[in-house]
C-alpha cells in the first residue's frame, strides 16, 4: 500500500500534503513520511509511524474532513543543512463536518511545520506538527473542570 514519495523541493511536500488532504488521498498523504515519521496533530495527538499517520488521516478524511478545503496561504523554508529543512506553511481549511450543536463548521487557519530529509532520491518528510490559529489569543488555559480555552491575558 505505501510507496515512499521523493520531492525535488522540499516546498513540494506541502503541496502535495494539501493535494491528498483535499483529494481525500490517506496513502497518498502517509507517503510523504518516512517509515518512522512522527506527526503530531492540532490536538497534541502523537503518531510515531506512516501507518499510524495514514490511519489517522484516513479516518479523519472520512469522518471530519470529507467535505473539507484546504487552502494554501503561504509557505517559508529554512534549511538548517543542505540535507534538512524546516518547512513551515499557513493553511485554511473550510468544510468541516458538523459536530453536536455546531451544524455549520466556520473556517479554521493553521501552521504546519514538516521537517525535510534530502535522502539520495529527493526530499522526504520525517516529521510534522499542525497548530491551530487561535485570532487574538495568547495561550490555552485549563479551569478547574478540566475545560481548556484559549485566552489573552493582555485582556484581564
Amino acid at each position: 500500500m505505501f510507496q515512499q514519495t521523493y520531492t525535488s523541493n522540499p516546498e513540494d511536500i506541502v503541496v502535495l500534503f494539501v493535494q491528498a488532504f483535499n483529494d481525500r488521498d490517506a496513502v497518498a498523504l502517509a507517503n510523504l513520511f518516512v517509515e518512522d515519521a512522527e506527526f503530531v496533530n492540532v490536538v497534541g495527538l502523537w503518531w510515531h509511524n506512516r501507518q499510524a499517520i495514514w490511519k489517522a488521516h484516513d479516518y479523519g478524511l472520512k469522518t471530519i474532513f470529507n467535505q473539507s478545503i484546504v487552502e494554501l496561504r503561504k509557505v517559508k523554508i529554512k534549511l538548517v543543512t543542505p540535507e534538512v529543512a524546516l518547512v513551515q506553511a499557513r493553511m485554511k481549511l473550510t468544510g468541516q463536518t458538523a459536530h453536536a450543536d455546531i451544524t455549520q463548521p466556520q473556517s479554521r487557519q493553521n501552521v504546519i511545520s514538516f521537517v525535510a530529509y534530502r535522502q539520495s532520491l529527493g526530499w522526504v518528510a520525517v516529521s510534522a506538527h499542525n497548530t491551530d490559529i487561535i485570532p487574538g489569543k495568547e495561550t490555552n488555559i485549563v479551569d478547574e473542570s478540566g475545560n481548556i480555552t484559549s485566552v489573552d491575558y493582555r485582556e484581564q
